[in-house]
């Protein structure tokens, strides 16, 4: 499971031994059921999460009590929620969609790696950045997009989860009905 942190930051930079040896130290692995939260709406975040393998998914629950995904995050993927770095109370859940490989993190353990290998602070600017104009492209797209130009986003933001995730899930993330979805997906298929 380590292994493939390590992988994710060699993306950025060469990790020496040493380097991995005190990288190992500020994580801590966690193997989680699928339907298991890794956080709770109300909850005081305490950790960012690395996917090491398997799927999650973060989602809000609104007052009609309808689910509003967020993010889905597959192997290679962190998630985790804003309250994470401002010490608010989470309004977010993040649920095991699969059986999955975390590794956590808390924001003093990110800061002694950042201070230790000052590679890791400009990754971690840069992950934080993406995410960012991740969020504000699909805040843009939910106000100005068709139906099908949002499933085409997902289909090349997460093209492995289209047979892993639930249709009404896939719905959700896209703010449609499931019904809409399928209907553009039996359009997609016959266009073929």
């Amino acid at each position: 499971m380590i292994e493939k942190l390590r992988s994710f930051f060699e993306r950025s930079f060469p990790v020496t031994d040493e380097q991995f040896e005190f990288i190992k130290t500020m994580f801590i692995p966690k193997k989680v059921k699928k339907g298991e939260f890794l956080l709770r709406e109300g909850e005081m975040t305490r950790y960012s999460i690395f996917v090491a393998s398997g799927c999650l998914r973060t989602y809000t629950i609104d007052d009609n009590g309808k689910e509003h995904i967020l993010q889905f995050s597959p192997e290679n993927w962190w998630t985790g929620d804003i309250s994470f770095t401002s010490n608010v109370p989470s309004k977010c859940f993040i649920e095991a969609l699969e059986d999955s490989d975390v590794l956590l993190t808390e924001i003093s353990s990110i800061q002694k790696l950042n201070k230790y290998i000052p590679q890791s602070s400009a990754q971690y600017e840069s992950a934080l950045q993406k995410s960012m104009e991740a969020k504000n492209q699909r805040i843009i797209s939910s106000l100005s997009a068709t139906a099908e130009e949002r499933y085409n986003d997902f289909l090349k933001k997460y093209p492995s989860l289209v047979q892993r995730v639930p249709q009404h899930m896939i719905a959700s993330y896209l703010g449609i009905s499931p019904e809409t979805l399928s209907r553009i997906r039996k359009q997609q298929s016959l266009k073929r």
